[in-house]
């Protein structure tokens, strides 16, 4: 080696310490890990937010699990006969990148997929039914609706790309710290109008006419959360999508996604209910000074006890009727309670042979193959939808039975079903299964006071974003923010929080 190409590396090797130097210099000072860390709640936001804890604290933390129910939460399953079917959260969006990578991630493989057709019902006749022919099916919305169908895809499809930004945010381990500031990453001031409006006036003001809200959209948001086209208009943009094709769901069912989380992150379940969570100071054994501890309470089946956590996340709603955990020593208050309510709807299995004179169908049971049947906002309607379910595992050569042979059919209402609207609905039936859920909140805009994802400095509120949508895949987003707010904010790294700058920062990289 010569004295000159000696004297170049000599200086590329000082410029590359310097600029290491000061890349120390100016990052922030990490501080030791955190050594237990609790998770309220075994619902898919409680096990995603155990799994992504884990993936930013690393191995050495303690996380518990506290869930007094089933693991699964609102995804569960009920067993009739020799099969088990959902109750609860039923499909998943293809475009749902956290649900996608939790199936690849954890080797759980998509239910096996079976044709199914839709019709429309207001509460006399069926007013559409699907064909098994596309081109018949289009032929008829355009002659009835014109281009409106087509024109409410686009306009899904546009919210849809805004939204598919958190995923970029989150790879990039940006986080933000309301539900306001992370809608606002995803899609500017227009998410945040369409939460503070309705529905119905996001797409009449997009142009739509209200018989093709009334006819097409409110059956959509009927089935998926039980509410008219009043919800608000992010929400009801999350149900429109549910309404698109490749929907898929878990083998065995979808509440598998949530064991599979809880075990993958090395987590401790307690099989307990949470009553209390308080602020408690403790002096540290090796540097003397004050340290502040979360204590939770809680009850099992070995009676009551306490223990001590850095970080706490709430993973179940703080609404009423929900939870009932109170909180001590916060100043300012942390209230048990937010403002609003949750919307009950009712899962009725009903394992029977179908009436298709109900529906004011004229053809012969065993000719009858409608599998889902939605519902107009009508006076009086006692159903929101009404659906023949398949087994969550889906066996070789399965084909749905007609409805002249008995079958599993789910029924979705606002109130529990009587003897007389059964006798109605069903010719015969062996077996009833009703579960009553608060499964969403009841969405009526504005609400202007939707509730904090950090309650306190080291305890967080993962369901907060339920006021925005709720639906499994905003559950793992809300999960991953909530995991990467803590993290940020437990090493002080508060360039990862509330900024909006990522699009700028990686062209600038480029």
């Amino acid at each position: 080696m010569n004295l000159q190409s000696f004297s170049v590396n000599a200086l590329l090797l000082l410029g590359l310490w310097h600029t290491g130097r000061r890349c120390l210099a100016s990052a922030p000072e990490l501080q030791a890990q955190p050594r237990k860390i609790a998770v309220v709640g075994a619902g898919i936001g409680g096990t995603a937010a155990a799994y992504y804890l884990r993936e930013q604290f690393g191995p050495g933390v303690k996380i518990d699990v506290f869930e007094p129910g089933d693991v699964g939460g609102r995804l569960a399953t009920v067993k009739i006969g020799d099969h088990e079917y959902e109750t609860g959260g039923a499909v998943i969006h293809p475009l749902n990148l956290h649900m996608k990578h939790f199936m690849d991630r954890l080797g759980i493989p998509p239910r096996r997929d079976v044709p199914s057709k839709m019709a429309i019902f207001d509460g006399k006749e069926l007013v559409f039914e699907e064909s098994d022919w596309f081109i018949i099916n289009f032929l008829r919305l355009l002659w009835r609706y014109g281009f409106s169908f087509l024109r409410m895809q686009m306009w899904v499809e546009g919210i849809l790309d805004k939204f598919m930004r958190i995923y970029q945010y989150q790879q990039y381990s940006y986080s933000f710290s309301t539900v306001e500031r992370l809608l606002h990453a995803m899609g500017g001031d227009g998410f945040l109008t369409l939460v503070n409006q309705t529905l119905e006036e996001a797409m009449m003001a997009e142009g739509f006419s209200q018989v093709f809200l009334n006819d097409v959209v409110a059956p959509i948001t009927r089935v998926n959360y039980g509410q008219s086209v009043r919800l608000n208009g992010f929400v009801g943009a999350v149900s429109l999508a549910g309404a698109d094709s490749g929907l898929w769901a878990v083998d065995g069912g979808n509440k598998r996604v949530c064991m599979g989380l809880l075990y993958n992150s090395k987590s401790e379940l307690v099989p307990a209910r949470v009553t209390s969570i308080a602020i408690k100071a403790r002096p540290s054994k090796t540097t003397g000074t004050t340290t502040s501890f979360y204590e939770v309470s809680y009850v099992g089946q070995s009676g009551s006890a306490h223990s001590l956590y850095d970080i706490v996340v709430i993973a179940t709603p703080l609404h009423q009727g929900k939870s009932d955990i109170a909180f001590s020593g916060f100043s300012p208050s942390v209230p048990s309670h937010y403002p609003g309510r949750y919307h009950q709807t009712v899962s009725t299995l009903v394992h029977g042979t179908l009436n298709t004179s109900y529906l004011g169908s004229t053809q012969l049971p065993s000719e009858f193959t409608v599998s889902d049947v939605l519902t107009t906002d009508s006076k009086g309607a006692a159903i929101s939808s009404l659906s023949s379910l398949d087994p969550v595992h889906v066996p070789q050569g399965y084909r749905r039975p007609p409805a002249s042979r008995p079958n599993v059919w789910k029924v979705f209402s606002q109130q529990p079903l009587s003897q007389d609207q059964l006798r109605d609905m069903f010719l015969s039936w062996d077996s009833v299964s009703e579960t009553r859920w608060l499964a969403y909140p009841s969405y009526r805009p504005p609400h202007r006071r939707t509730p904090p994802f950090i309650l306190h400095e080291r305890l967080y509120y993962l369901n907060a974003v339920e006021w925005a949508a709720s639906a499994m895949e905003m559950s793992a987003i809300s999960a991953r923010n909530v995991a990467l707010l803590a993290h940020h904010r437990w090493h002080r790294q508060a360039a990862k929080i509330d900024q909006e700058d990522l699009h700028t920062r990686l062209r600038g990289e480029l």
